[in-house]
């Protein structure tokens, strides 16, 4: 335990690094990618190498990210930060994800931050609406 947990504190600050290289690779579009010169796509490619060994790193060290979309949603592991109304989706499940999670062996060690599907609401008719 004292191993594979010991790291949790590194491992946290850790994450910071990894959010900010996620994204900062989300902010490039796809067609900013595809229109920009041989540096500056190589520039990328390079930092997508970056984030690809520091996530390798990290499970190599107990450390694994998780992405719950469409999962039931659990507050053990997730953490609610809106409600979506939506049709398309099962009310209480996860529409969204604003940010991974990350678990340390078999603790939590950041909840994924989620919007949580809801029911859509139909409002009835007006009773001055004769149309």
């Amino acid at each position: 335990d004292a191993r594979l947990y010991g790291i949790a504190g590194f491992a946290r600050d850790v994450l910071a690094v990894a959010d900010n290289m996620h994204r900062a690779l989300e902010a490039i579009g796809p067609e900013l990618r595809e229109s920009t010169d041989a540096k500056v796509k190589a520039l990328i490619e390079g930092v997508e190498l970056t984030e690809r060994e520091l996530l390798k790193t990290l499970e190599k060290n107990g450390v694994s990210k998780f992405s719950p979309q469409g999962e039931k949603f659990d507050p053990n592991v997730h953490q609610a930060m809106y409600e979506v109304p939506t049709s398309d989706l099962a009310p209480g499940l996860v529409a969204e994800v604003i940010q991974a999670g990350y678990m340390i062996g078999e603790r939590v060690l950041r909840p994924a931050m989620v919007a949580v599907s809801k029911a859509v609401q139909n409002t009835p008719a007006s009773a001055n609406d004769n149309s």
